[in-house]
């Protein structure tokens, strides 16, 4: 019993890290999309979003059977709430990387603003913690997961310095306020998938030490006004 236990959870890892890697995917695919203004690779990302939503649901149910057929204990049943876990914030990726793709598809269309937004910096970090939260769910390393908590504040910061870049353009350009929404929901977008990455390195150090570590006290200062930093 306990020898098919953990075939079962070997395949679930399977699973999990299968389904990772298709997000991870989509994910360049939508960033690129975006910096390229490419309908086609934005197309690509979208109609992917069924299957993702497809392996969601059969990994969930792959977990809850081996909750309900072999009561694991111990490490065994962290490993297993933590993939369904880490399962959902990997479909919530999926779905913002679309969310992403859909803006890339409306800026296609629309003149370009005469300053360009540059998301390279936060794009590249968010995708940095999605790349690491794996790895380190696939070495069981706490400590990775605790790096990753730290750059989230990163990607916090360059999301508030884009809203106020923003904000600022706004003022000056009010022609362009449609184009600069949708650059600023991109910019929102990127810094949830951040949110999303640090929530599976916490899930990889409650598998690992069994310490639930969500829901701290954030140690950077609340945001400043916008007002006054042109």
């Amino acid at each position: 019993m306990k020898l098919l236990l953990h075939k079962e959870i070997q395949n679930l890892n399977k699973e999990l890290l299968a389904l990772g890697a298709i997000v991870e995917e989509l994910l360049r695919k939508s960033v690129r999309a975006l910096q390229g203004r490419d309908v086609k690779l934005a197309r690509e990302v979208i109609d992917a979003d069924e299957q993702v939503d497809n392996r969601e649901v059969e990994l969930e149910e792959s977990g809850l059977k081996i909750i309900a057929l072999h009561q694991p204990v111990a490490i065994d049943l962290r490993f297993v709430v933590s993939v369904l876990r880490i399962n959902s914030d990997l479909e919530r990726i999926g779905d913002l990387a679309v969310n992403i793709a859909e803006r890339a598809t409306y800026l296609a269309g629309a003149e370009a603003l005469a300053v360009p937004i540059d998301f390279t910096p936060m794009a590249e970090k968010a995708q940095e913690m999605l790349t690491k939260s794996l790895d380190a769910f696939v070495n069981m390393d706490s400590t990775l997961g605790r790096q990753i908590l730290d750059m989230d504040n990163e990607v916090d910061a360059m999301n508030r310095q884009m809203y106020c870049t923003i904000y600022e353009l706004i003022r000056k350009n009010p022609e362009d306020v449609e184009v600069l929404l949708h650059l600023l929901s991109a910019s929102r977008h990127l810094e949830r998938i951040a949110d999303h990455a640090t929530n599976i390195a916490e899930d990889v150090i409650y598998m690992v030490e069994g310490k639930i570590v969500r829901h701290k006290p954030e140690e950077y200062p609340v945001s400043e006004s916008c007002e006054g930093k042109a």
